[in-house]
């Protein structure tokens, strides 16, 4: 088996267990709220957040800032008044240290044996950069869509990845949780894909379709199970 030159990975839902990161720390918080529906609302802000940057309504703004101002929101939505500022800038934190679903670190070990792996993720360098300290994960770079400043799915920020890397779609293996950023890294560059089944990303309630797809190269149980396919 010829392996791919460069494995790069989503990470929020990928990598690491959004949902259950923040439901811990809204739990620490004591906030008179359900931790999941905290934690899906905030969630749901996410991609009509980097719409607004892509269509051009807003210029370039980073992660972070999108999920303050996100935060904000649901607060108001929840009716959630008495947090001050350090509480609310703390809260905002969580997405630099987002647990790693158990598999990762192994996983991702096994699969840096025998290919580069990096991320390519919405979230800002600095973000991923404490991420990737605080969860312990071995990325070789760490790339983000504000390197190219197109958030996923645009094709610039997968193309962007392939430039950076000088590869062709060919030599990349792109590594996700969610079918529609395969379908556009595949639209972008023809790389190989390879989806994985995270049954727990929204919480315990399935809300997505997990079935194999025929267009996908792989489809894993988990970065260890994807090493194991890959022979690694």
């Amino acid at each position: 088996m010829v392996l791919p030159k460069v494995a790069a990975f989503d990470v929020f839902g990928t990598v690491v267990d959004w949902h259950g990161s923040i439901c811990e720390a809204v739990e620490a918080l004591k906030l008179d709220v359900s931790p999941s529906e905290f934690a899906l609302a905030w969630r749901s802000l996410y991609q009509p957040a980097m719409a607004r940057v892509r269509q051009g309504e807003v210029g370039w703004t980073s992660i972070d800032v999108l999920h303050r101002q996100n935060l904000d929101q649901v607060l108001d939505r929840f009716k959630i008044e008495h947090l001050s500022a350090a509480q609310k800038h703390a809260l905002n934190q969580v997405w630099h240290r987002l647990k790693p679903w158990p598999d990762a670190v192994e996983g991702l070990q096994r699969l840096r044996k025998g290919m580069m792996i990096c991320t390519l993720s919405n979230g800002n360098l600095a973000l991923l950069a404490h991420m990737a300290k605080s969860a312990g994960l071995p990325w070789d770079l760490i790339l983000s869509a504000e390197n190219y400043r197109h958030y996923k799915p645009d094709p610039k920020s997968y193309q962007g990845l392939c430039e950076t890397w000088d590869i062709d779609g060919a030599s990349l293996l792109f590594v996700a949780a969610h079918k529609d950023d395969l379908d556009a890294a595949y639209a972008a560059t023809g790389c190989k894909t390879a989806y994985i089944v995270r049954p727990r990303e929204f919480g315990p309630v399935q809300r997505v379709d997990l079935g194999q797809e025929a267009r996908f190269t792989y489809h894993a149980e988990g970065f260890i199970d994807l090493a194991q396919q890959l022979g690694l």
